[in-house]
């Protein structure tokens, strides 16, 4: 049974706080309003201690504290976070690290997960619609059971989000792109031919997102 509290954790958690990491975040890009510099590793291995609970991981967001809501994401349970849940957290992304926490970790393993990847993808806000295709590449790694056409027909929305120039977003797209490609041979294939149209789009993000996506895909092996 859970006997932790948000209030114990959330103190535990500011005494492992260590300031001079919070810099070295930031030169990774994750930035926060309210950071202790814990690495993933301890919060990893805080959250095995802890055991999952959905309530506790729900309190531990409201914090606004960048470590306990990436905490919150391994702690919060696939099948008891809702929908209307998950668009309150992924409003509150700021940053990539809990974007592809949240994504990877909870997001991708939860009932409305394909159904989030393919909204979130056409949304606006750049670390919503990176969590779109973050979850895009989950479910290619993670989904033992998906078939090939669930996952082919997420190829339109990729290519639709390569002109998107915002750094954290055309990554995803990416990563999306090449983890699709890297599930089978006929998916490989298939990731190949979208690379290649996208490389003809007159756009500067399209072209590294084809060229990065192709490098990898050309040379994997299965």
């Amino acid at each position: 049974m859970n006997t932790a509290t948000a209030e114990s954790i959330l103190a535990e958690l500011r005494s492992l706080a260590d300031p001079r990491n919070v810099e070295g975040m930031a030169r990774f890009g994750i930035r926060s309003g309210k950071m202790l510099g814990i690495g993933v590793t301890a919060l990893r291995k805080l959250a095995r201690r802890i055991g999952r609970g959905q309530v506790l991981a729900e309190q531990l967001w409201k914090s606004g504290i960048h470590e306990a809501r990436v905490l919150a994401c391994f702690l919060a349970e696939p099948d008891r976070i809702t929908e209307s849940v998950a668009e309150d957290w992924v409003r509150d992304f700021d940053n990539w690290a809990v974007c592809d926490a949240a994504c990877w970790h909870l997001f991708d393993k939860t009932p409305w997960a394909w159904k989030k990847a393919r909204e979130w993808s056409s949304r606006d806000e750049e670390f919503v619609r990176r969590a779109g295709f973050a979850i895009m590449a989950a479910l290619a790694m993670h989904d033992k059971q998906a078939s090939d056409a669930r996952l082919l027909r997420f190829l339109p929305l990729i290519r639709r989000a390569a002109t998107d120039e915002r750094n954290f977003v055309k990554k995803a797209v990416n990563w999306a792109l090449r983890q699709i490609g890297k599930r089978n041979q006929s998916l490989n294939a298939a990731a190949i031919a979208e690379a290649e149209r996208i490389a003809r789009i007159d756009s500067r993000a399209a072209r590294w997102i084809a060229r990065d996506a192709l490098r990898e895909l050309r040379a994997w092996k299965g």
